[in-house]
């Protein structure tokens, strides 16, 4: 409660197979760590790929390898705190939002630009896609959301109730002292306001035995999104790597979804 939680910081693992570039580049929060790596024919666009709490880039090389099959150029980003990029704090999605933004504006600034830009997130990394496109003016051409918790004072409350402990008042004191700590209003940290500003066209997945988001937070942020929007539901599937475990549903969902982008 009055010193934070101190979770090892997380280390690289090993490079995706395919071809990439290690870059950095700044961001608000401190040098960014990242890979690129552009499709081996014709590219569709761009697919930005942020990873969840307590972990790092190389979790998502599974799927960068599917998003850069189907055509895409891939970046996988570290946000800070974490891997290669600067920093030893992480905000649980809050100014991870400005590292999304970071990588976008990277992005634009290539050459010709990203093409249509996709953003992937998991857990953390889709709830500061979220604050990105509410807050930050980030305007992609579609999202790809899985397991994004409601709002930090409920993902907290959730992690209470898994452990079996009271969380009220603890959930919400220890939310409101780590905001304070990291410069930021924890209860106001929330996937479901963010959603109600966001338009883009967002595919939203989640898995029925998730002890960490609820479907009552993913029901409600679903909800709440503007644009179209798509959803599934992973039958026992809990907080984790989807395509792990169904790995036929999870291309076609996310083929089917990203195909019908214009």
């Amino acid at each position: 409660m009055l010193t934070g939680v101190r979770n090892p910081r997380p280390v690289t693992g090993a490079p995706p197979a395919f071809p990439c570039q290690s870059l950095f580049f700044e961001g608000p929060n401190g040098r960014l760590a990242a890979w690129y790596s552009l499709p081996a024919g014709p590219a569709r666009g761009t697919v930005a790929l942020f990873h969840g709490y307590t972990s790092e880039k190389s979790h998502l090389v599974t799927e960068a390898t599917f998003f850069r099959d189907l055509g895409y150029a891939v970046l996988l980003v570290d946000f800070a705190g974490g891997g290669g990029s600067a920093g030893t704090h992480v905000t649980v999605g809050y100014r991870e939002a400005d590292d999304v933004a970071a990588a976008a504006r990277w992005l634009d600034a290539r050459p010709g630009g990203p093409g249509p830009l996709v953003l992937y997130g998991v857990s953390m990394g889709a709830v500061a896609i979220l604050r990105a496109e509410a807050e930050l003016g980030v305007r992609p051409a579609a999202n790809v959301l899985e397991c994004p918790f409601g709002s930090l004072r409920q993902t907290a409350r959730n992690r209470f109730a898994a452990l079996h402990v009271p969380a009220w008042p603890l959930a919400d004191l220890l939310v409101f002292w780590g905001g304070l700590q990291n410069g930021f209003w924890g209860p106001g940290l929330s996937a479901e306001r963010y959603a109600t500003q966001v338009a883009t066209p967002t595919l939203l997945l989640w898995g029925t035995a998730d002890a960490r988001v609820t479907r009552a937070e993913t029901n409600a942020i679903f909800r709440n999104l503007r644009g179209p929007k798509q959803r599934h539901d992973f039958v026992g599937a809990g907080h984790e790597p989807y395509w792990h475990r169904y790995p036929a549903a999870w291309q076609q969902q996310v083929r089917g979804f990203l195909l019908h982008q214009k």
